[in-house]
């Protein structure tokens, strides 16, 4: 694997790992949009920024520029919007890759009556699908960023842990979720009181790559996801993504 194509790689998974959404804010989600900040640290240089759009309940907008010395060896620029249900339920997702010179879309729809999701990734340069097929869900599925906005609302205690479906509407799985320790985290916005939560969704059980996902909430009321670690095989390194601001509007 190339260095360029670790870092897209990587990068790509910082985006489907950040989101969530706070429950003041979905509560308040007719009125105002909330947005939150994040930066990307790899390899003690910042390798990306993250925005993270609420637009309500039902709607989130992720956007992902790679920055710095990332940006100049490769040039990312992904935006992804997922759309849910009344329940939380995945519905639509769609999601723009522009990475280097390879230029993606992916629409992916869930039918939970149905039982069916189906998945088309289309190369815009040549205009041409790549990958089109439907598959089996178990019903209700959440992508990761849903599964983090359930985290938040059930904010299992250490000791604890938890299974949810995952899809992304060409992979379902059900993946594990440990709550581990308390631990005080310093970021941008200052130091929280927070629990340490692993998601099992490497070496197979949702991505076939070596690797482990951390967050960390706030033990205030509104658990915000204030840091995000994903640690990958030693030729791509950790990437840490720290809450820079929050925005409500």
């Amino acid at each position: 694997m190339t260095l360029r194509k670790a870092l897209a790689e990587a990068l790509l998974l910082v985006l489907y790992a950040v989101g969530g959404v706070d429950r003041a804010g979905a509560q308040a989600a007719s009125s105002s949009t909330e947005v939150l900040h994040y930066s990307a640290e790899w390899r003690f240089v910042r390798a990306g920024d993250i925005e993270v759009y609420n637009l309500s309940d039902r709607t989130t907008v992720m956007k992902l520029f790679s920055s710095g010395l990332v940006s100049r060896l490769f040039h990312v620029e992904d935006n992804y919007t997922l759309t849910r249900d009344d329940q939380g339920c995945n519905k639509n997702l769609v999601f723009k890759l522009q990475e280097g010179r390879r230029n993606r879309e992916i629409h992916a729809s869930f039918d939970k009556q149905r039982r069916k999701a189906t998945f088309v990734e289309r190369d815009v340069a040549r205009d041409v699908v790549t990958t089109q097929k439907e598959s089996d869900i178990p019903g209700c599925v959440y992508d990761l960023t849903g599964a983090l906005r359930q985290l938040r609302e059930t904010y299992p205690k250490p000791g604890s842990s938890w299974t949810i479906p995952i899809s992304d509407g060409k992979k379902t799985a059900n993946i594990r979720v440990e709550a581990q320790e308390k631990e005080l985290v310093r970021t941008p916005l200052g130091q929280f009181p927070s629990t340490r939560y692993e998601a099992f969704v490497f070496g197979g059980a949702f991505y076939g790559r070596k690797g482990r996902l951390f967050v960390w909430m706030t033990d205030d009321e509104r658990h915000l996801p204030i840091q995000l670690r994903i640690q990958l095989p030693f030729y791509v390194g950790t990437i840490t993504l720290q809450l820079e601001k929050v925005e409500r509007n």
